[in-house]
């Protein structure tokens, strides 16, 4: 795949890049370990300001970020300024709590003192170099959640960001230089997912994050084991939305549309498979459909537009081999399902239903605005069918009876539990998966900890 701006609303070439040679690679790693030595020894309130700085400056291009963004992988620009303020957001959130999250851990005396102890402590040391391997999806949004928390442990960055969105993963390498981390502490690799097994191996790189697909996770996971090198994975989902009858059903099919076709469709967390209570299963089903239909499809720069083009062609022909393998088995469409002409990479908001175990889209991933609707008896039947996948990143309750929500709690299979609302992520909370999503976790304390020397230090008397 090139390097390569290609706008997905019209499926133009707008700007092109030659891939880094092994030269600029080299010298890019030996500078990401030279800033190391000295960066990790700089103060919290130093790194606090630069981050606070970062922030500032990204507030300030959101306009010119947003709709670089937009051309690049076709995201309604309004949800990419949304997505710049929540990076900064989230910079600021670092900036003020690092040091008191990586703050030392001391023992009770009392709990040591047969370790012949005078007195120890737990202390967060950073790691080093950590290659970041993130997609296109989100492409501010994925980086920050773990720059942010990486840098202000005091770790470098190496990013190797999806070859769609090369403006963007450059824009970020510049952002955090204008803001006045030395040179060395964040760079933009721009390579080929080729490369990235190789540099994951180069003994200056000391760990690796990864959002992305399941069988990029699995050549990560694979090439980093084998160098004994930590890894954090967020992959895939198909997270449950389901929805009990003491649920408000105005608010639930509201909502649903939201979760399922933010980002065009296009978020692992991202609502897809909708459970749906059988005494509620009629008015849930017409008001949500109705919605969905109601949905404004066009221009990603256009205000308006709820919902734009896929990222890809390919992504595009992925999602309709599922929705017709789902018709030709016996799905029933309820809404869209069908290409519209004319240029670019659009499918409408779909909502199936009928879905049975032998379709592919029961048990694969939709990466774009296409629903699954099914209809269960009891509470037994939701959790049993929410958890009939692979994946486990989070999931969705709606519920007024707190038997159940404790059930589901219990229950689910997944890293998150959303009760009477959608899945989101927010820096003061921990987000990752299970099973097939991955493992690991990025934001809150649990993030920036991922990525550091978790050292004991002990005392003798």
């Amino acid at each position: 795949m090139p390097i390569a701006t290609v706008n997905p609303a019209n499926g133009e070439t707008v700007k092109t890049y030659e891939p880094m040679d092994a030269e600029e690679i080299e010298r890019r790693l030996r500078l990401a370990q030279d800033t190391f030595r000295t960066y990790r020894t700089t103060a919290f309130a130093d790194r606090a300001r630069l981050m606070h700085r970062a922030a500032e400056l990204l507030d300030e291009d959101q306009p010119e970020i947003g709709r670089i963004m937009t051309t690049e992988m076709g995201k309604p620009v309004k949800q990419a300024r949304a997505e710049a303020a929540k990076c900064a957001k989230a910079m600021h959130w670092y900036a003020d709590r690092a040091e008191g999250l990586l703050a030392d851990e001391r023992p009770d005396p009392s709990d040591v003192e047969d370790s012949g102890a005078s007195r120890a402590l737990v202390r967060y040391r950073p790691l080093g170099p950590v290659l970041a391997v993130m997609p296109w999806n989100f492409p501010l949004w994925q980086v920050v959640r773990f720059a942010a928390p990486a840098l202000m442990a005091g770790n470098v960055g190496l990013l190797k960001h999806a070859s769609n969105v090369p403006q963007t993963a450059l824009y970020l390498g510049d952002l955090f230089r204008r803001a006045g981390f030395p040179e060395g502490a964040f760079q933009t690799l721009l390579v080929g997912s080729g490369a990235i097994e190789e540099i994951l191996r180069d003994e200056r790189i000391k760990a690796a994050t990864l959002t992305g697909s399941e069988p990029a996770g699995r050549a990560v996971a694979s090439a980093a084991g084998d160098v004994v090198k930590k890894t954090v994975l967020e992959l895939g989902g198909s997270d449950p939305f389901v929805v009990m009858p003491s649920a408000d059903i105005e608010r639930a099919a509201e909502t649903a549309v939201t979760a399922r076709v933010q980002n065009n469709g296009q978020s692992c967390i991202a609502a897809k498979r909708f459970i749906v209570h059988t005494d509620v299963f009629d008015a849930f089903t017409e008001r949500f459909v109705a919605r969905m239909e109601a949905l404004t499809v066009g221009d990603p720069l256009d205000e308006s537009t709820d919902v734009g083009p896929v990222a890809s062609e390919r992504g595009r022909t992925d999602l309709e081999e599922l929705v017709d393998d789902a018709v030709e088995s016996g799905a029933t469409v309820l809404c869209g399902g069908e290409r519209p002409d004319g240029p670019g990479w659009y499918y409408p908001p779909t909502v199936l239903t009928d879905i049975t175990p032998e379709m592919r889209v029961h048990r694969e991933e939709t990466f774009g605005p296409v629903a699954t609707l099914y209809r269960v008896d009891d509470l037994d039947e939701a959790v049993s069918l929410a958890n009939d996948i692979p994946f486990g990143l989070s999931s969705n309750v709606w519920t007024r009876d707190e038997a159940e929500v404790d059930r589901f709690v219990r229950d689910l299979e997944a890293g998150g539990v959303f009760v009477n609302g959608m899945t989101a992520s927010h820096p003061a909370l921990p987000f990752g998966g299970i099973k097939r999503s991955g493992y690991g976790r990025e934001l809150a304390g649990h993030g920036i900890r991922e990525f550091c020397n978790i050292t004991t230090v002990w005392h003798g008397a």
